[in-house]
C-alpha cells in the first residue's frame, strides 16, 4: 500500500503542471452533445505549418489532446496515425494537441514514432476553447461543416474510434 502512495505521489511530481490528467478508460460516454460549432483555433504544428479550424471547413477532424506522459495516449497514436492513413482521400484531418510544454522534446517524441498526423502544442487558448481538458486523452469529433459531434474523454479502443470515424465521413 505505502508503494502505491508513492508511486502516486511520484508521477504527480513528474506530471507536468497542467491541470489534465491521463486516463486509461473513458471516463465519459462518448456522447453526442447537442451540435454546436467547434471553436475557432490556429496552432503551429510542429513541421511549422499553421494550422486554422476555418481551413479545415469542408473537411471531418478528429482532435486528439494528449501527452508524451500519458502512457494511454501513446498507446493511441500509432491507431490514429493508420487511421489518417486510411481515410485521407475521404479528407480526414487528424491534428495531436499535446499538452506538453517542451517542443524539442515533443518533436524528438513525434519522430522515433514516425507520426504523420499533425501534431502541435496544445497552447492556454485552445485548452481553454476546448476545455475544461481535465483528463487525457481527449478526443473531439468535427463534422464537415464545423460542428462538434462527439466528445469522448478517456482512452478510446480502436474498434470504436474507427465506428465513431466512419460516423463522422457520413456526415
Amino acid at each position: 500500500m505505502i508503494g502505491v502512495v508513492v508511486l502516486a505521489l511520484l508521477l504527480l511530481i513528474a506530471a507536468p503542471d497542467r491541470a489534465a490528467r491521463c486516463d486509461a478508460v473513458a471516463t465519459s460516454p462518448a456522447r453526442e452533445p447537442p451540435r454546436h460549432a467547434a471553436p475557432a483555433f490556429k496552432v503551429r504544428t510542429l513541421d511549422g505549418k499553421l494550422v486554422r479550424l476555418a481551413d479545415l471547413r469542408g473537411r471531418p477532424v478528429l482532435l486528439d489532446f494528449w501527452a508524451t506522459w500519458c502512457i494511454p495516449c501513446r498507446a493511441s497514436l500509432p491507431h490514429l496515425d493508420t487511421l489518417r492513413q486510411r481515410y485521407d482521400r475521404e479528407g480526414l484531418y487528424v491534428l495531436g494537441l499535446s499538452l506538453d510544454d517542451d517542443p524539442r522534446r515533443l518533436r524528438r517524441f513525434a519522430g522515433r514514432l514516425g507520426l504523420h498526423i499533425q501534431v502541435a502544442l496544445a497552447d492556454e487558448e485552445v485548452l481553454e476553447r476546448y476545455g475544461p481538458i481535465r483528463l487525457i486523452p481527449t478526443t473531439i469529433f468535427i463534422d464537415r461543416r464545423g460542428d462538434i459531434v462527439r466528445r469522448v474523454t478517456g482512452a478510446i479502443d480502436p474498434e470504436t474510434v474507427d465506428e465513431y470515424v466512419q460516423e463522422l465521413l457520413k456526415r
